[in-house]
């Protein structure tokens, strides 16, 4: 098996990702149908109680799939289908004594960041109406309804825009190409390791804009506006780092600046998203070897605004 992460979970156990083979199917089958009949009755039943290994087999065939493993033990499953650039995620099971410890925020990770790798551009799935509660946990994962058939909802989202920039210098001009693309109104919310790069970009789009100022981690005044010196919407820059949520972020009164500005908030995922419907996701991540000063920007499109100019994203 092919390890595709490694983690600990919250109890200390080891959490491995791996991409499974054919012949794995038999563990697999099994793995769904416990964690689909782990579920309250719906009728009609979902197909996964009925799941084979043949299934599966032919499944991973025509895509892929990404197994966790704890104490080598299969603990969950996500199947992807691919046709072009667009994919659908399949069978999300996890073990009903795993389930809570964010195995299944892991898997479907893992498996948008190999679906990026590939240039897919969207991903969608079936979920039952009958379970509010895994419609709305894929809705906080970014997907989005786009279509109902009865009780069947399909659910969809766009996936990132893959870049490397070898230098810190090719991570702002990025940012400076970046700035081509924003305008008033935008929401820009960037996320990373401390040092991965999140400033660095903004100083970059900031010169794009030709706005006024330094720009630095605004960490210990939490926010600064910097005023366009051509006549172009301010950038206003925010560190979220030490707020707890999002009602802290209210109080620095953002909302009287959102319409005629351009607001980025460094740390601001899982806290800046309700600022606006349509926002650009931006994470930035180091290699794995520590002497490889690439990193990889990942931009993803929320909402209409953004998917409308994916083609502009993927030619930054």
């Amino acid at each position: 098996m092919s390890v595709l992460a490694e983690t600990l979970l919250g109890d200390g156990r080891a959490l491995r990702i791996v991409e499974p083979a054919a012949a794995d199917a038999e563990a697999i089958c099994a793995l769904i149908r416990e964690a689909f009949g782990n579920r309250p009755v719906v009728d009609p039943p979902p197909p996964a109680l009925s799941e084979t290994p043949e299934g599966v087999t032919a499944a991973l065939a025509g895509g892929f799939g990404v197994l966790a493993l704890v104490d080598d033990q299969p603990a969950g499953i996500v199947i992807v289908s691919v046709d072009g650039p667009m994919a659908g995620i399949h069978r999300v099971s996890v073990r009903p004594q795993h389930q809570r410890q964010g195995i299944a925020s892991a898997l479907v990770e893992v498996a948008i960041e190999l679906l990026t790798v590939r240039g897919v551009s969207g991903v969608e799935l079936v979920a039952r109406e009958e379970f509010p509660q895994v419609v709305t946990w894929w809705r906080r994962h970014g997907f989005v309804e786009v279509a109902r058939d009865g009780t069947s909802l399909t659910l969809a989202r766009q996936l990132p825009v893959r870049l490397a920039a070898p230098t810190a210098e090719d991570t702002q001009a990025i940012g400076r190409r970046l700035a081509r693309v924003l305008r008033a109104g935008d929401v820009v919310i960037a996320s990373g390791d401390l040092g991965a790069g999140k400033t660095t970009l903004t100083q970059g789009i900031g010169a794009g804009l030709q706005v006024a100022g330094s720009i630095i981690s605004p960490t210990f005044v939490l926010s600064r506006v910097h005023p366009s010196t051509v006549g172009g919407p301010a950038l206003v820059h925010v560190d979220a780092y030490r707020l707890g949520s999002a009602a802290e972020l209210e109080d620095l009164d953002l909302d009287l600046w959102l319409d005629d500005s351009i607001t980025l908030v460094e740390w601001g995922s899982g806290v800046a998203e309700g600022l606006a419907e349509d926002y650009l996701e931006v994470d930035i991540r180091r290699t794995l070897d520590p002497a490889d000063d690439t990193r990889w920007i990942f931009l993803t499109p929320i909402g209409e605004r953004w998917t409308a100019v994916r083609a502009e994203l993927e030619a930054l």
